[in-house]
């Protein structure tokens, strides 16, 4: 007799060239959203998969009257949940004209990505993700006594223990997803504050940095849906003695990688420092509650950089100091942050 299990994990493959597509797109507050579709015949480019459609009125992204918004294919994964030829599609979002709807940031991304200047200088991109895992009743983090507080801040980071590492286990399954999907994850480690973990994604290329984070959401929002957890990309989920949540974006050029790079390094701080009000207005919402100067943060107030400082708004490492050469690191974005938004917006900057 079949178990629920056994039908789940049904491989397909000797009995059809079908597969299932999952479609996944943003929604107008930047949550996720997908649905499925059986296609058949290859899948490893997006162009070649038919746009679909979803109702935009139940997204908050068009009204009643006019609800259809059209979902193109963007970007391919595997699906880590389905496996065999299953796939994840990342797509973004246009009215029935072809429009970009509103809360469609991939496509001026893309635009900037394709732009000849900065197209040759191939810009690198590495995103710390850090989030926290909450308990689903009571929205309170995973580890802590409901509605009470853990030991202060210290044995946490990086820490191994059932008194200091709480959602291993989810946080592990997420690394392999990832791997398996085709994301290129880099790493994993337990955050300052109990309960908060952090993934690193790259180093990807212009606009598969921001395909690349968004997957990596959506699996970890799966993931925590199987664990009964909430995910939470909060930048400030606890107010307080404890520190927030960020989305580290660390950035490269070709000219940056390659001798006398740490010159153009320090001329682009400095056109990002001309730009500060700009890149904090987009950076992610509610992250004054985090940018206060404190807790590994510099104010939002006052642009800074240094040389392995993690008070500065820019942080630039010690290798790149010592070979002159190397990649910085904007440590301004909040984890809610679209990376869609941060990686054009640095480029931008720097490069046009």
């Amino acid at each position: 007799m079949a178990s629920l299990t056994d039908l789940i994990n049904l491989d397909l493959s000797h009995s059809t060239d079908k597969f299932i597509a999952e479609y996944i797109w943003i929604d107008a507050i930047g949550g996720l959203r997908s649905k499925a579709r059986t296609l058949s015949g290859p899948a490893n480019d997006p162009t070649k998969l038919p746009n679909w459609n979803y109702d935009g009125s139940s997204t908050g992204q068009a009204p009643g009257k006019d609800s259809e918004v059209i979902v193109y294919p963007q970007a391919i994964f595997k699906d880590p949940f389905r496996r065999g030829n299953h796939i994840l599609v990342m797509c973004d979002t246009y009215t029935p004209a072809g429009e970009p709807i509103p809360t469609n940031k991939r496509c001026n991304a893309a635009k900037i990505f394709s732009h000849p200047d900065v197209a040759a200088e191939v810009p690198w991109f590495g995103i710390e993700q850090e989030y926290t895992l909450l308990k689903k009743e009571v929205k309170w983090p995973l580890g802590w006594p409901t509605g009470g507080f853990p030991g202060p801040q210290g044995p946490y980071y990086c820490g191994i223990g059932a008194d200091k590492a709480f959602g291993r286990d989810v946080v592990d399954a997420h690394y392999k997803a990832c791997l398996y999907a085709g994301i290129n994850i880099s790493g994993i480690n337990g955050e300052v504050m109990p309960g908060q973990w952090e993934f690193q994604v790259g180093p990807s290329v212009g606009i598969s940095a921001g395909d690349e984070i968004w997957v990596a959401r959506y699996i970890l929002e799966r993931i925590t849906e199987i664990a009964g957890v909430v995910l939470s990309l909060d930048p400030k989920p606890i107010p307080g003695d404890w520190n927030g949540a960020g989305a580290h974006t660390n950035y490269s050029t070709k000219s940056m990688r390659n001798e006398g790079g740490f010159e153009l390094i320090k001329k682009a701080i400095g056109k990002l420092e001309s730009k500060h009000a700009e890149h904090i207005a987009a950076y992610g919402e509610g992250n004054e509650r985090r940018l206060t100067g404190k807790h590994e943060t510099a104010s939002m107030h006052k642009f800074s950089w240094g040389v392995a400082n993690r008070g500065a708004s820019v942080r630039v490492g010690r290798d790149t100091e010592k070979e002159g050469k190397g990649y910085f690191e904007d440590r301004r974005p909040a984890s809610n942050m679209d990376p869609y938004v941060v990686t054009s917006m640095i480029a931008e900057t720097t490069l046009l």
